[in-house]
């Protein structure tokens, strides 16, 4: 039998209707057992965890049949109670099934210190902006010193007290400049 006879023939058509049929069946099983065991109607609306504390969230979440994980702890921010919520992913209002993480961004308990970098000789302008560069303020109250260097860095006080190079300040602090007088 050649193959353009093999083609025609009645077997050639029982085997391509047998193989439809098998196709779809198994397309429909599939279906059918996916939409069992992935829950497929399920959906759990993820609450707002926002500025809640580690335990509040725990308990919410455990009502929920719902796990989360601590992913990162964002740059301090001072509206948000400390060690709170700061971010959540899926989003408040999102729907999600059982046993779903949610991941969170947590407030640290304060800023991160930095470093005070030698500024003695620089002139106030230079260690402003070096000192805004790193993440610290500048007061506005100057202290003045006796030496020939007019607005030339003679040191730093942080809150009153004299701080040097290398010691570590919150960010976001309020650094005094000494500065020279420019007398003799």
């Amino acid at each position: 039998m050649s193959l353009f006879q093999f083609l025609k023939s009645k077997t050639f058509f029982i085997q391509i209707a047998i193989a439809v049929i098998g196709l779809l069946l198994f397309v429909f099983a599939l279906q059918y057992w996916l939409g069992i065991t992935t829950n497929h109607n399920q959906k759990i609306q993820v609450p707002d965890l926002q500025k809640l504390t580690l335990s509040e969230v725990e308990r919410k979440l455990n009502e929920l049949d719902l796990s989360y994980k601590i992913i990162d702890s964002a740059s301090y921010n001072p509206e948000y109670p400390k060690k709170s919520v700061i971010e959540q992913t899926p989003e408040a209002g999102d729907f999600v099934k059982e046993k779903r993480k949610i991941y969170l961004t947590l407030n640290p308990s304060k800023y991160r210190d930095v470093t005070l970098p030698d500024l003695n000789g620089r002139t106030k302008r230079q260690a402003s902006s070096e000192l805004r560069a790193i993440g610290l303020n500048v007061g506005t109250n100057y202290t003045y010193v006796n030496d020939i260097g007019k607005d030339v860095v003679r040191g730093l006080r942080f809150k009153g007290k004299i701080v040097n190079e290398g010691d570590k300040l919150p960010l976001n602090s309020i650094v005094d400049l000494v500065l020279g007088d420019g007398k003799r």
